[in-house]
């Protein structure tokens, strides 16, 4: 009985020796542990989970007291995997990548962000809970300027507005818009970091709207973490951030040229019968979309069927045939819509395939086209039903590309329940999801196929599923103009490298504006998509308009087509490193604070910059060119100093285009569709300058088809340098192949511009020097094995 007591007491002892040892906190920090690869921080009200992973990226997640932390991300996709070092002292702990640390302070608790050195953002209140919502709340300096938040028209600049998180869409909008179809949780900062808020129900970002210097992420529910990205400079900071969340796979090379679309063709006659004009007129074409009327007669009332309507279209197998058969693609566009007219609807009914009401039974509910139900995606049920139309018409009719429209979803009433949450949960997640079905769907059964996804919304992440954007139902207006750089500009910094518009405008217009289509069309040339587009009553197709509107659109295309080799490659260096084809000039000169709200001039990768015409009977437009390079005028040649605005004349068949200076910009010429393109007879156009001592450039080439040509070795990668002496310039040629791609002889005309006088080269081709536009052509044949070198006297 003794020795049972001792041990007893015994036990008493060591318990209150624990007790005794253990570090009692007076404030909201209650200690940390070490885990390995994160560290989970206390605090009175829950705990925070820290994992980097990179030295560029962090995640912080706070788990209030009694919830789990739910670990699935819509977003995320790389692993983590990074050493990270732990240091505490007295009031702090740092934890600390080679170049990315958080820093936590014990007393008052903080937690604050630097990478190497260089302070980011810090939490504020950090976790708040109202009675309808969550929100983290974060400090920033008062002087940073801050992008993101998804596609809006309030600015490059987002600060000062508290942004609604709910992809709406926006019709007929022009010079202003706080609300469009694709929102992202998302903010960038002119100090060259991001911050993802990795949650998908909708809520809100307050970016200093009180004027406060504050950040504030909203929600409904869900998870409170976030990540901080940092990179060296923009392009790095790109690179992280699509590390993270997924890089673009490269689109079907068909995807670069000209797509014939309205709203929309009524029949298979009328379908032939323009595309048979494109022909006739030599205007190159390389798909074809049909709206809606591929499956019914009107508007209203027929959404869901998903099926041609044989009246109309008799033949659609034959046509699609047809039109492949000339190089042409077939686009269809789908919807996530069934309505209960629908042919359809009892079988979606039957299959469980729609939303559910509370008690299980599909939820109906009334929109602008009908009585409808929403295909539940996140049903597996829903999700293979919807596959199957896509397989089938992929595999047995042979269309080449799908159109998701309405995927906001349109309209999706709060009580829907879908199978992994209510409507408000998964809403800004939805067409996410649906690209995601069409791109696992091609994975799995056409493995050999890069598909062409086009939608209006999603979420953060959407490149990696292919996803193509669009800017919505814009004004068919001046107006609806104006903005769409700074669209495209605000969603290709945000991972949607191909954000683009319907070219011309889409809703609305009383009256045919030539001079408005056309500078629509000259600024498509430079901007990812090229696909004119609009409601039917003036026609967004160039063979339908006058002469002269006609010419100066067919001039537009036939330099987008000329310009294949170069836009091609800037979509490779997006599919390697996550840097849109569209860049805002602060990605050339980062120190010029002037740069981070401009909109109206952009860089088309490294080496063009463009200014476009958005406004009517312009002579002539102030433009700004950054600094550190001489810049010239594309149709001109004429040269214009970096590091200053200045005046230029505007033309008529063309925008404003400038070269940087050192830039190699190879071209071919137009071909009437890509399933021509070749790169055999290729003109490499050389932009000396006496400035530029080294530079270099490249072209990519592939089939344009298979997915994943890089990766599997089926490409070739041709490189370029220039380097110039006091008395020569050389240029040399040379190649890159993958193990599974074979090497063609071409024929190479080299342009080499702003040459005084007449240089002469080292014997290698024929050489010829224009007096008038100062270039030296030389041209030669090149087997692409060897590495060629052209030496010029200069």
């Amino acid at each position: 009985m003794k020795t049972k007591f001792l041990s007893s007491l015994l036990v008493l002892i060591s318990i209150a020796i624990t007790f005794s040892c253990k570090k009692k906190y007076e404030g909201p920090y209650q200690g940390f542990d070490d885990k390995g690869t994160y560290i989970e921080v206390f605090k009175d009200n829950g705990k925070y989970i820290i994992k980097p992973y990179s030295d560029k990226i962090i995640e912080t997640s706070f788990i209030p007291k009694g919830e789990t932390f739910t670990k699935e991300s819509h977003a995320v996709v790389l692993s983590a995997g990074v050493d990270a070092k732990i240091k505490e002292d007295k009031n702090t702990i740092t934890y600390a990548t080679s170049g990315i640390v958080a820093h936590i302070t014990k007393e008052p608790f903080d937690i604050r962000y630097t990478y190497k050195g260089k302070e980011l953002i810090s939490e504020n209140k950090g976790y708040v809970k109202t009675d309808s919502t969550e929100i983290l709340d974060f400090n920033l300096d008062k002087d940073e300027v801050i992008y993101g938040a998804g596609a809006r028209v309030v600015g490059m600049n987002r600060r000062g507005k508290k942004l609604q998180l709910y992809n709406r869409a926006h019709y007929g909008y022009e010079t202003a818009s706080e609300l469009m179809n694709y929102t992202m949780p998302l903010i960038l900062s002119s100090k060259i970091y991001a911050v993802h808020f990795d949650n998908a129900p909708i809520g809100f970002l307050d970016i200093d709207s009180k004027k406060d210097n504050t950040l504030q992420y909203e929600t409904i529910s869900g998870r409170k973490t976030y990540q901080v990205i940092a990179g060296d400079d923009w392009k790095d900071l790109m690179n992280a951030y699509t590390d993270l969340t997924g890089k673009q796979p490269l689109p079907p090379r068909w995807a670069f040229g000209n797509f014939a679309s309205r709203f929309g063709y009524h029949s298979e006659k009328e379908t032939r019968e323009t595309v048979e004009k494109f022909q006739k007129d030599s205007i190159p074409l390389d798909a074809v979309i049909l709206d809606i009327y591929w499956f019914g007669k009107e508007i209203q009332g027929h959404m869901g069927n998903l099926e041609f309507l044989t009246d109309s279209f008799p033949t659609p197998k034959q046509m699609i045939n047809d039109f492949t058969s000339k190089g042409i693609k077939t686009v269809l566009i789908t919807e996530p819509f069934v309505l209960s007219t629908s042919k359809k609807w009892e079988e979606a009914v039957e299959k469980g395939v729609l939303g559910k009401d509370s008690i299980g039974n599909p939820f109906r509910y009334d929109f602008y086209f009908g009585n409808t139900g929403i295909i539940d995606i996140y049903d597996p049920k829903g999700k293979e039903w919807f596959w199957n139309i896509y397989k089938t018409y992929t595999q047995e009719y042979g269309v080449a590309g799908w159109w998701g429209d309405l995927g906001e979803p349109e309209v999706h009433p709060s009580k829907l329940l879908h199978a992994t949450g209510s409507a408000d949960e998964v809403h800004n997640t939805y067409g996410h999801d649906w690209a995601r079905l069409v791109q696992e769907g091609y994975k799995k059964d056409f493995p050999d196929q890069r598909p062409f996804i086009l939608m209006r919304a999603g979420y953060s992440g959407s490149q990696r599923f292919g996803m193509i954007p669009w800017s919505g139902d814009v004004s068919r207006s001046w107006g609806g103009l104006q903005p769409q750089t700074e669209i495209a500009l605000s969603m290709g910094i945000q991972g949607l490298g191909y954000m683009h518009s319907d070219l011309g405008g889409f809703a609305g217009g009383e009256t045919f504006d030539p001079e408005l289509y056309t500078r629509w069309l000259q600024y498509g040339v430079f901007q990812p998509i090229f696909r004119p587009h609009a409601q039917e009553h003036i026609a967004p197709e160039p063979v339908f308009h006058d002469k002269e509107t006609k010419a100066l659109a067919k001039k537009s295309v036939a330099l987008r087509y000329s310009l294949l080799p170069y836009n091609y490659t800037l979509a490779f260096e997006n599919n390697q490193t996550g840097v849109p084809l569209m860049r805002p000039l602060f990605f050339e000169d980062q120190e010029n604070k002037e740069f981070y709200e401009v909109s109206y001039t952009y860089l088309w990768g490294d080496n063009f910059l463009v200014s476009p015409v958005v406004k009517p009977g312009i002579a002539s437009m102030d433009v700004p060119f950054p600094k550190g390079s001489n810049w010239y005028d594309f149709f001109s040649g004429e040269k214009y100093e970096g590091g200053k605005y200045a005046t230029v004349n505007v033309a008529e068949d063309h925008i404003p285009v400038f070269v940087k200076a050192g830039s190699f910009v190879p071209m071919v010429a137009p071909v009437q569709t890509t399933d021509q393109y070749s790169t055999k007879e290729l003109t490499l156009h050389y932009y000396h300058d006496i400035s530029v001592k080294e530079s270099s450039g490249k072209l990519y080439n592939d089939d344009g088809k298979t997915p994943n040509a890089f990766e599997n070795g089926a490409y070739e990668l041709l490189k370029f340098k220039g380097k110039t002496s006091e008395n020569d310039l050389s240029i040399s040629l040379a190649a890159e192949r993958g193990a599974n791609y074979k090497s063609i002889d071409r024929k190479i005309t080299l342009i080499i511009h702003n040459i005084d006088e007449d240089s002469k080269s080292d014997g290698i081709g024929n050489t010829i020097w224009d007096e008038e536009t100062k270039t030296l052509k030389i041209s030669l044949d090149w087997d692409s094995i060897t590495t060629k070198t052209i030496k010029v006297n200069i």
